[in-house]
């Protein structure tokens, strides 16, 4: 149930704007400093796996590996999404609470 109010609470995140999907928009809001988070499939390849968890560990940008790409896609409104980048704050930890 948990995973499900996460889901919704990334899809609030987008309808707020808050959110940058896709490989090139997440890989540019973390080296930026505008991600708070960044959720990465867990059918992602394990090159673009390993490239955002370095990413993110030099960034100190907190990382979370879960979904697939069809629900991360659906919860922005999107086809499918290997990866996403939360721009705000207090959604990020919103969103975090949710998942743990």
């Amino acid at each position: 149930m948990k995973v499900d109010k996460a889901l919704g609470m990334v899809g609030l995140a987008t309808k707020a704007g808050k959110v940058a999907s896709g490989e090139f928009m997440t890989e540019n809001a973390v080296k930026s400093g505008m991600a708070y988070l960044v959720i990465v499939s867990s059918e992602a390849s394990d090159n673009t796996k390993k490239k955002f968890r370095n990413m993110c560990e030099f960034y100190h940008v907190p990382i979370k590996e879960c979904w697939t790409k069809d629900e991360l896609g659906k919860s922005t409104g999107k086809t499918f999404r290997a990866s996403l980048a939360v721009t705000d704050e207090g959604l990020a930890q919103a969103i975090m609470k949710k998942m743990d």
